[in-house]
């Protein structure tokens, strides 16, 4: 994750919470807040936060595993100054990575903090590759 910190900080946590807008979804929760600080403007802060309600400790990491990973593969669609905390919410079954996917864009559609110009011309550049043979 090139252009992102992760968030450590109870305090920043805290403060996320309050002042943040908050977004849910049936699988995960999201708090999105612009970030006003000048130095930070290039960068993203994220947390992910699992309690234990969602089960033991080996299943909580596996599911912040694939909520940092899905993260990832959107992070280039996502534009810099923001804070993100993911909250996993507790389920009987174990959502998948499409299903995390699905979820997540939808939040960032929501948050309104999408770059869908980007989106598009990814696709684009997709149906053209597709397109060329080998």
């Amino acid at each position: 994750m090139n252009n992102t910190f992760s968030i450590k900080k109870t305090s920043d946590f805290s403060y996320v919470y309050k002042k943040g807008k908050c977004y849910s979804g049936r699988f995960l929760v999201l708090y999105a807040l612009k970030n006003h600080n000048c130095k930070d403007l290039l960068v993203n802060y994220i947390g992910i936060t699992a309690s234990k309600k969602t089960g033991k400790s080996v299943k909580r990491n596996r599911l912040k595993r694939l909520v940092r990973e899905n993260y990832r593969a959107y992070e280039s669609f996502i534009p810099t100054g923001y804070y993100l905390i993911f909250i996993i919410r507790s389920v009987q079954e174990t959502p998948d990575f499409k299903v995390y996917q699905r979820e997540m864009k939808y939040l960032f559609k929501k948050a309104n903090v999408f770059d869908f110009e980007k989106w598009s011309q990814r696709a684009k550049n997709d149906k053209s590759d597709s397109s060329k043979p080998y």
